[in-house]
């Protein structure tokens, strides 16, 4: 089926709060890509005190942020974590980068403060490091063509996954998501964290082409086929990143 007079809602969570680097460019790509293939695209910002409505929303975004951030965040998430659990159950798509991918796992440990309880849409717990991992990073994915994805990691959280979640990606340059076991991201169901900023699917138009797939899926119950776009640009910027160290 084409994708053609299709429409699809996206939750971008707590978008003032997390913001760095940019994340907003990936819910602009997803929006973009979409709207180029006629595709319409309706996006909300929540904030604190909002309500998520998970009948609504086919896809949930949250971007990284810093620690004071990361606090105010996962006080509010945890007022909605059953219905976001129940979304994820639904199959709804969730891409969080940074801060809001340590918050889809169990918790996140930083040094000397308090654990902040995260949301366990994700098998995964992350604990402060001594060590910063900042640069580029390459990595195989296995769900997308080209199997690779870059972007820019800049974190000393060390996540580790555990259970049914598995990598999003094996690193081949950088560090990933602890620097020992060669991983990046996670994923479970359609959900799906990474510590790669950049903006992430600018970089990536495959994945993000990937998540819009998913979708349309999960809201229309079978799969839709995506009209080509002309990425030579975006792929010209992946490729040069492919393998560089900084």
């Amino acid at each position: 089926m084409s994708s053609k007079n299709f429409t699809l809602n996206i939750a971008h969570l707590y978008p003032k709060l997390l913001n760095i680097y940019g994340d907003w460019g990936n819910v602009l790509t997803i929006k973009n890509r979409c709207e180029w293939r006629d595709i319409d695209v309706n996006i909300d910002a929540i904030g604190i005190g909002d309500i998520i409505d998970i009948k609504k929303y086919d896809i949930y975004f949250l971007g990284g942020g810093q620690d004071q951030q990361q606090i105010a965040v996962s006080k509010e998430l945890q007022k909605h974590k059953s219905s976001l659990q129940d979304a994820a159950d639904e199959h709804a798509v969730f891409l969080a980068i940074c801060g809001g991918y340590q918050l889809l796992g169990h918790f996140y440990q930083p040094h000397n403060a308090e654990r902040l309880v995260g949301i366990s849409l994700l098998d995964a717990y992350t604990i402060a490091g001594d060590k910063r991992f900042i640069g580029n990073v390459t990595a195989k994915c296995k769900y997308t063509i080209p199997e690779t994805l870059v972007g820019f990691e800049n974190h000393s959280g060390l996540t580790y996954l555990q259970g049914e979640t598995e990598p999003m990606a094996a690193v081949s340059t950088g560090y990933g998501n602890n620097g020992k076991d060669k991983t990046e991201g996670a994923r479970y169901k359609n959900v799906f964290g990474t510590y790669l900023h950049g903006s992430f699917l600018p970089k990536n138009p495959h994945f993000a082409d990937y998540l819009i797939k998913l979708a349309l899926k999960k809201r229309y119950k079978e799969d839709i086929s995506l009209s080509p776009l002309n990425d030579e640009l975006e792929l010209i910027a992946h490729k040069s990143l492919v393998n560089k160290k900084y």
